[in-house]
């Protein structure tokens, strides 16, 4: 698998299980990309919804995504500290024409101070029933649950301290 080159603006797309898209953002940043993980940056940029809504990040974002893991990784750069959003989904594809993904609803706040909140559980268990989840993705899911939680809980990868800061200021080297 080809990954886009640093410095390169690429659409982030994730998509639905029945494969509808969801979502798109724009105007992201790549800061590294190899074949495991891509690591990008955007800071007020359109955010397209599959309803036809449109509406604008709020502040900087570092973005973590992983070809071998089930989860992906916001860190947002706040005023109190870096808030992270994290989405259970399909390890990234990247194909060219953007970075994409499954999104399965299930998503993780993570606070400043580290303590985390599971979202988004009812939602899931809907779309798990209307879009017809397989026992597998469904298992491989909770499991990322659990490993997503022991990465908060240990500062692992993108929860390491210091690491949005790091990339953040290579993001402002790009603008």
């Amino acid at each position: 698998m080809d990954f886009p080159e640093t410095g390169r603006e690429i659409e982030i797309q994730s998509y639905k299980h029945n494969g509808t898209l969801h979502r798109v953002w724009e105007e992201t940043v790549v800061l590294q990309g190899t074949s495991k993980e891509i690591i990008c940056g955007n800071d007020r940029i359109l955010v397209h919804e599959s309803d036809g809504r449109t509406w604008r990040t709020r502040e900087p974002a570092i973005c973590y995504f992983n070809r071998d893991k089930w989860f992906n990784v916001i860190g947002m750069v706040r005023s109190d500290g870096i808030h992270y959003y994290c989405n259970l989904g399909t390890p990234f594809v990247w194909d060219e024409e953007a970075l994409k993904y499954i999104d399965y609803d299930l998503d993780i706040k993570v606070y400043p101070d580290m303590t985390f909140h599971l979202l988004d559980e009812d939602e899931y268990e809907l779309h798990k029933e209307e879009m017809n989840y397989p026992d597998k993705i469904d298992l491989q899911l909770k499991q990322s649950v659990d490993e997503l939680q022991s990465w908060i809980c240990q500062r692992k990868g993108p929860f390491a301290p210091q690491y949005v800061e790091r990339w953040y200021e290579r993001f402002l080297f790009f603008r």
